[in-house]
């Protein structure tokens, strides 16, 4: 068995290099022409000169490139000692002999005295304020401008749309709009007023007028009589048109909601105060993703990725698309004004604070080559997008404070987390910027990251301004760690095992022993449903009552929802009151969801095409459309376009929200029970052959879509194939190297039949 980066990348599913045009920058640098073309434009108006950069960077390769290197050889040479001591012991491990054993061989580090993160500037998004958080691939412009402009969003429009309100009784969704579902929305929107901020006397559905005295909100019943807030504070500032009161600007937990008041509207004329809507704060902040969500394979796509975010830095990134028969253009809000209660002026951001995910240290890229090689694909991410975030530290319209925060996934252990502040700190020199401007966000989705999370937290300690749990791949580096332990659970059983428990657990305590409040912040992951919005407003509130101060969400009607259970719970007393527990247990943590028992014939094969389904619907479009977070059909996605990353059904037909997280998941569980005995390569091969004729069926509707079945011998599936065939083999059960050999297939042979 071969497994590791440096023994396997060699033979499993090598990337194909077909050398496009490139530019010699300097003698042992070589840059394609579409990355030197976007650096230039990024250099404009900057601190830097294009040849400072390409200088800077070439020195980065050269000092740092070695150290990643070493920490990929160390990453295998651990999982080999893993391996050898699991096989050893034939699947009968004692909890304590393990623990020591990882100690001993260095994956588990010894944690230092108590400590305090000092990280400074951090916008109050990061370091105050509890809300929701988005997650976009950044290289659809037109995704990226709708999570930007997700600060702000209509309650009204979230319930009408969803299934949060029921259609019984005639409230139905569909056709023109239905005055029995919209009396339904408004009747739930003022039962949320008058819980958020409850009046005096009355509730908000006996409202018959809105009025601001002497700085003060007056609400008038309809039995004549007036009425106030209980809490007179929650009121911070209103609008006028003309002579009429517009809007009205309340607050709690340092989140916003805003009455609109319009009695000439369609909505406004039917409510007897008038109110035509509520608006929400939703997104605090947004992901802009360059890594899991999108499928950047070469220069062209990595070009693309850098022009959009350096749009969206320098406030100028629009897109025009067609809606119907019109062509719409979209850009990025502006900030909301409003008269405060002393009558001056005030403001409101008007956008989400954008934060960059760049790639893992695993990822090179031959967009930029020194020395004939490929250079790691992190540093170039890190480059160019702090270049292009350089401009917002003139502008402020972004970060106020003047920081860049980049979010850096699939780190192993602290010296990992060193590194990357290392690479900062030269980014930063480079720029000529301020050290500790650039943040590190450090996504808790690997094994060893987890038991050695204080100490990556140290490592960074003046800079991180975010941790977050990613059970979706750190499922998946658990499957791969402990593959010769025994065979993986069934996945609906690993959701619900313990180490996953202690594992949020964990994270939320490390978090609060650190000192993150104020500093940074504590996340959770992603709801993975979009369309079922009522059962993400039941169960999402989870979050923030767990001591998080922002979870994902996939759209903007999902952050005006979710930011619900930010008003209805106060994330700083939670975390206060759960700084005094007991630390999760680490001996959870290291105790895999094994499968215990034995299945059914009809058991397995059920699994076996839920796996195979889940694959083969997120892998034909990575492959095929260049599409990194699945959708139903092209159709289905552009229908609503609130979606940020479009859905893939599962094997019944629910849509989700998939990324390559999920895909690791699904391949490794596969390859483990392969691995095991506990199926065959027939069984798996039966099972991707049905489930071929199932997604063909799904996507029937998709005008680019190319079916799987029945030559089930495409690009696409061979991709399918080589995941859970060599993925006991591929280093820590990553997809990316699959994808990117394939997708790059997939185009060099549509530019041959051009």
């Amino acid at each position: 068995l071969t497994r590791g980066f440096w023994s396997a990348q060699a033979q499993v599913c090598p990337i194909p290099r077909v050398r496009s045009a490139s530019v010699r920058i300097m003698s042992d640098l070589r840059v394609h022409p579409a990355i030197e073309a976007v650096v230039n434009s990024a250099a404009e108006g900057s601190s830097v000169s294009p040849a400072d950069f390409w200088n800077s960077f070439q020195e980065i390769v050269a000092d740092l490139g070695p150290r990643v290197a070493a920490a990929l050889r160390q990453r295998d040479a651990m999982q080999a000692l893993i391996d050898a001591w699991l096989l050893e012991r034939s699947g009968k491990v004692d909890a304590p002999e393990y623990e020591k054993f990882l100690k001993s061989i260095g994956y588990l580090v010894p944690e230092g005295q108590p400590f305090k993160v000092d990280t400074a500037n951090v916008d109050i998004e990061i370091g105050s304020l509890a809300g929701p958080q988005l997650v976009c691939p950044v290289d659809n412009a037109r995704f990226a401008l709708n999570a930007a402009n997700a600060r702000w969003g209509s309650l009204y429009d979230a319930l009408y749309g969803f299934d949060v309100i029921s259609e019984e009784g005639g409230a139905t969704r569909t056709g023109q709009y239905n005055k029995v579902r919209g009396k339904k929305v408004e009747e739930w929107a003022e039962n949320l007023l008058s819980e958020i901020f409850p009046l005096q006397n009355g509730t908000y559905s006996q409202v018959t007028k809105f009025a601001v005295c002497n700085g003060a909100l007056s609400c008038t019943l309809d039995s004549g009589s007036s009425t106030g807030l209980k809490d007179d504070s929650a009121f911070v500032g209103h609008n006028m048109k003309g002579d009429v009161l517009s809007e009205v600007v309340l607050r709690n937990n340092g989140l916003h909601m805003i009455i609109q008041i319009d009695p000439t509207d369609a909505v406004g004329k039917e409510h007897r105060a008038g109110v035509k809507g509520v608006v929400l704060e939703g997104a605090l902040s947004a992901i802009m993703d360059c890594e899991d969500s999108v499928a950047a394979v070469d220069a062209e796509d990595k070009a693309k990725i850098y022009g959009n975010w350096l749009g969206l830095m320098k406030s100028t990134l629009t897109t025009k698309f067609q809606k119907g028969s019109q062509t719409m253009e979209r850009g990025m809000n502006g900030d909301r004004t409003y008269v405060a209660r002393d009558g001056s002026s005030a403001s409101l951001h008007g956008r989400a604070l954008l934060l960059v995910r760049n790639v893992g240290h695993h990822m090179y890229t031959d967009a930029v080559t020194y020395k004939n090689k490929d250079v790691p694909e992190g540093f170039l991410d890190a480059m160019v997008t702090a270049l292009a975030a350089s401009h917002d530290l003139k502008s402020k319209k972004n970060s106020r404070t003047g920081s860049i925060y980049i979010v850096k996934p699939k780190m192993h252990g602290p010296s990992e987390v060193s590194l990357t502040c290392e690479l900062f700190e030269r980014v930063e020199q480079a720029l000529k910027i301020p050290t500790n401007t650039i943040k590190i966000g450090i996504m808790d989705e690997e094994r060893r990251t987890t038991v050695n999370l204080m100490e990556c937290i140290r490592a960074a300690k003046s800079r991180v301004f975010f941790i977050n749990t990613g059970f979706l791949d750190r499922t998946g580096d658990d499957i791969h760690t402990s593959m010769l332990w025994a065979p993986a659970a069934p996945k609906g059983e690993i959701k619900g095992s313990k180490w996953i428990k202690s594992y949020e657990d964990w994270n939320v305590d490390c978090g609060l022993a650190a000192g993150l409040p104020g500093h940074a912040q504590i996340g959770k992951g992603m709801w993975a449903i979009p369309d079922e919005m009522g059962r993400m407003l039941v169960e999402k509130i989870g979050h923030p009552k767990a001591g998080a101060n922002t979870a994902w969400v996939p759209s903007p009607t999902a952050a005006v929802l979710h930011s619900i259970h930010y008003h209805r719970v106060n994330v700083a007393s939670v975390q206060q009151q759960l700084s005094s527990r007991q630390k999760a247990s680490l001996k959870d943590i290291l105790t895999p969801a094994l499968l215990d028992k034995t299945l059914s014939k009809e058991e397995v094969e059920r699994e076996l095409q839920n796996n195979a389904q889940g694959i083969l619907g997120y892998v034909v479009r990575w492959i095929d459309q260049g599409v990194g977070c699945s959708k139903v059909s092209l159709l289905q996605s552009c229908a609503h376009e609130d979606i940020l990353c479009a859905k893939v059904p599962d094997i019944s037909n629910v849509g989700l929200m998939e990324d390559r997280a999920t895909l690791r998941i699904s391949s490794q569980h596969l390859a483990s029970w392969l691995h095991h005995g506990v199926c065959t390569e027939e069984d798996i091969e039966a099972a991707l052959k049905k489930m071929a004729a199932v997604v063909d069926g799904q996507n029937s509707k998709d005008p680019l879509y190319r079916p799987l079945a029945p030559a089930c011998d495409g690009i696409a599936f061979q991709a399918a194939r080589a995941l859970i065939y060599e993925g006991t083999a591929v280093p820590n059960g990553y997809t990316e190297f699959a994808l990117h050999k394939f997708r790059r297939q997939a185009k060099a042979a549509r530019q041959t039949k051009l």
